[in-house]
């Protein structure tokens, strides 16, 4: 049997799902090809979405177009905006969510598309007009298609590739290994062969995900409860009062440390460590070791904190954030009922640990199209990346750029001082990977610029000039721009007198006024806010009860915008900088390996990546300020 489509996605994942739904709304014809349409992007670790830097991808992808912030919201048993204390710069939402609910809104929005068709399959074999052998690679490709083990040919412009952690994946529970791409699920095989023979390389990571337990077998007195916003947050900017109030029931998470005996039990099973006894050669990820790693790192620490969180509304499974391992199961379970909270405790499965394919990211354009097969993209952890957030954020980019491709327009790209996402990908197809790749605040130099509270700002007008954001989404940002606008006017322009403000200053903890001073002016003290003044200046009460709704989130931009004024153009002016060597293109102009004006370091790095632009060189490990200064001059600059 034979299908024909504009776009064709493998992997109904994260990154699969909103690069489905981000090229259907382009326009293009889409056929979304998964495993199983029960496990509709899946949360096959942990059932939150969000945290440090991910929350702001999650904000991006909502005020793109995207659809991962809706669904948080539907679905989120918990809310907590984290970094309050610091600076908006690094302010990120964070939501704990019913895992089974997500699944299925996900599937209902997916439904929902137009132009978007699913297929319940696996690809086994990429499809090009250039017929390779085992023992041969093709110089150059364009994609055709796709093939399934059930035999249908699935022909397309554009093929994306999502398939997460499923290519030749391997599960491992102590010496028991076991074909998989998530526990009971078959990996994937012949699919990175297919794709190898095209000349594209390939390597291996690991990740892993903790036990799951049984919530009846918990004694929380001995616990620690950790419990939500009672005020939260909404992920999407579309995101109504109404449905603000048909939150599912928010429940706490509960916090709980290691102990001594705990750690003796999980030492002494180090010898049947699947990381330790050779096992895994494949590198995991950095920033959330397992708990045996974290024994060895820091074999002086006592004690290691683990989160319970809960996996649903209704289900008395739950999540034991902080222990992901791959330790014999019998080990795993001996060690957690030393902690008195879990004497008795129950599980319903043990860590596992799972090795995978990825392929190397520098054979990416900045569009995530492949470099060396035309009409081929890749997303999510093919990618090199670890977390939900990052895959959705590259799926979204891969969506709208094969639908793009299918019509022949010019690409999307977003660029460092835009997004969190333009950020991943930039890093990822210039510096590579080495292990699983996690977005940082502190890999952003444009922070300030990139905050959760303003992605709307940056990218919603764009993304509606493209055809991905609709007229709604559209007209909501307008609408709360002109209301930040207002406020942010009244602001500038309101005078205050020392006479009518100082004893509300003094109250307040803060310098009374010596001479007559501008309403910003007071804002911008650390001390101040526009909440704190707004019961002593009534005008600026009749604003705020003017504004449509979500208010406070109205307020809270206004507020950021006047009191980091200065940071955030200040900022804004090293971007403009950087943005000229953007516009100066180097890709074809030079034959690296020529140059021997250039380091021998930066000869090598510049040919095998290929740089378009100026400063995307300029970013690439080993290739110094000198090296650049050197093309610069060649440029005629």
């Amino acid at each position: 049997m034979t299908l024909k489509y504009d776009v064709v996605v493998i992997g109904g994942g994260h990154a699969g799902c909103e690069a489905a739904c981000a090229a259907a709304n382009m326009g293009a014809k889409t056929l979304l090809v998964t495993m199983d349409m029960n496990k509709i992007a899946q949360m096959s670790c942990n059932p939150a979405i969000g945290g440090i830097a991910k929350g702001q991808i999650v904000r991006e992808i909502d005020a793109l177009g995207g659809q991962t912030g809706l669904v948080t919201d539907a679905t989120s048993l918990q809310f907590r905006m984290l970094n309050v204390g610091k600076g908006p710069a690094v302010w990120s939402p964070r939501a704990q969510c019913d895992r089974g609910k997500f699944i299925w809104q996900w599937r209902a929005n997916l439904d929902a598309t137009p132009n978007l068709d699913i297929w319940q399959d696996q690809a086994c074999e990429l499809l090009t007009d250039s017929p390779v052998s085992c023992d041969t690679i093709a110089a150059h490709a364009t994609v055709t298609g796709v093939r399934t083990i059930w035999g249908a040919e699935i022909l397309a412009r554009s093929v994306i590739i999502t398939a997460g952690t499923f290519l030749n994946g391997l599960l491992h529970i102590g010496r028991k290994m076991i074909p998989g791409g998530r526990i009971a699920e078959p990996a994937v095989t012949g699919l990175t062969e297919s794709i190898t023979r095209l000349g594209i390389r390939t390597a291996r990571m690991k990740t892993g995900t903790p036990v799951r337990i049984d919530k009846r077998s918990v004694d929380f007195s001995l616990l620690d409860e950790q419990p939500g916003e009672e005020h939260p947050y909404m992920f999407s900017y579309v995101a109504t009062e109404s449905k603000r109030n048909r939150r599912l029931k928010q429940l706490p998470c509960w916090i709980v440390n290691t102990n001594t005996a705990v750690h003796e039990v999980l030492r002494s099973g180090l010898k049947d460590s699947p990381l330790y006894n050779g096992q895994i050669q494949s590198i995991g990820p950095r920033y959330c070791p397992s708990i045996e790693t974290k024994l060895v790192t820091f074999p002086d620490r006592e004690q290691h904190p683990l989160f319970i969180e809960p996996e649903g509304e209704e289900t008395n499974e739950m999540y034991l954030n902080g222990f992901s391992s791959s330790l014999p199961m019998e080990t795993q379970i001996e060690a957690l009922r030393h902690i008195p909270a879990f004497k008795n405790l129950k599980v319903y499965r043990p860590g596992y640990a799972i090795e995978y394919d990825f392929f190397d990211p520098t054979q990416l354009k900045h569009t995530l199209e492949s470099k060396i097969v035309d009409g081929l993209f890749m997303a999510g952890q093919v990618n090199g990346t670890t977390g939900y957030e990052e895959a959705a954020g590259q799926g979204l980019v891969a969506g709208v750029n094969a639908a793009l491709k299918c019509v022949g327009t010019e690409e999307f790209v977003l660029h460092r001082d835009e997004a969190y996402i333009g950020v991943l990908i930039d890093d990822l197809v210039t510096k590579g990977v080495d292990e699983p790749y996690r977005m940082f605040t502190s890999r952003a130099e444009f922070r300030i610029m990139l905050r959760q509270d303003d992605a709307d700002r940056r990218l919603t007008e764009r993304a509606y000039q493209l055809g991905l954001a609709s007229q709604q989404r559209y007209d909501w940002w307008v609408q709360k721009k002109n209301a930040i606008e207002e406020i942010e006017d009244f602001c500038y322009n309101h005078p205050i007198k020392p006479k009518f403000i100082n004893d509300a200053l003094e109250h307040l903890g803060t310098t009374p006024l010596q001479f007559g001073v501008k309403l910003a002016d007071l804002i911008a003290r650390p001390q101040l806010s526009i909440q704190s003044l707004t019961p002593y200046i009534p005008q600026l009460q009749e604003r705020i009860d003017r504004l449509p709704n979500r208010k406070e989130e109205i307020v809270e931009a206004a507020e950021i915008r006047i009191k980091y004024k200065g940071y955030i153009e200040r900022e804004r002016i090293v971007a403009e900088k950087m943005h000229r060597l953007e516009n100066i293109r180097i890709k074809g102009h030079f034959k690296y390996a020529e140059l021997q004006s250039l380091s021998t370091e930066a000869r090598q790095k510049l040919t095998a990546i290929d740089p378009v632009t100026l400063a995307q060189a300029s970013r690439i490990p080993g290739v110094s300020p000198s090296d650049i200064n050197v093309l610069l001059v060649l440029m005629g600059r």
